[in-house]
């Protein structure tokens, strides 16, 4: 098992993360993992009907803004939000994305 490169911590940056959160279908990948929907990339995104290519490129346009974490397993990629990181550096910010989809 092994990770995709991620950004440290102290290298997540407010206007990629801003970015990555800017796009309808990111933003539900983020709720749902938010809601504790950990697994491959199929599992996650299953009900979303965009091409598999476009569908990739959300998940690493959130990888490498820092707002998720995701390990390889053989063909399976596991993702997870990165909460602790972005809590650590925005306080609050994932929290008022999360609250602002629920109203």
């Amino acid at each position: 098992m092994r990770e995709l490169p991620h950004p440290a911590t102290e290298d997540i940056r407010l206007p990629e993360v801003m970015h990555a959160l800017s796009d309808e279908v990111r933003l539900e990948l983020v709720r749902r993992l938010a809601e504790g929907m950990e697994g491959n990339c199929t599992l996650l995104s299953g009900d979303i009907e965009i091409h598999k290519s476009t569908l990739s490129h959300h998940y690493r346009v959130l990888r490498e803004a820092g707002v998720t974490r995701t390990r390889v397993d053989g063909r399976d990629r596991h993702i997870r939000l990165n909460r602790d990181a972005l809590d650590d550096r925005f306080p609050g910010l994932l929290d008022s994305v999360l609250q602002a989809l629920d109203a």
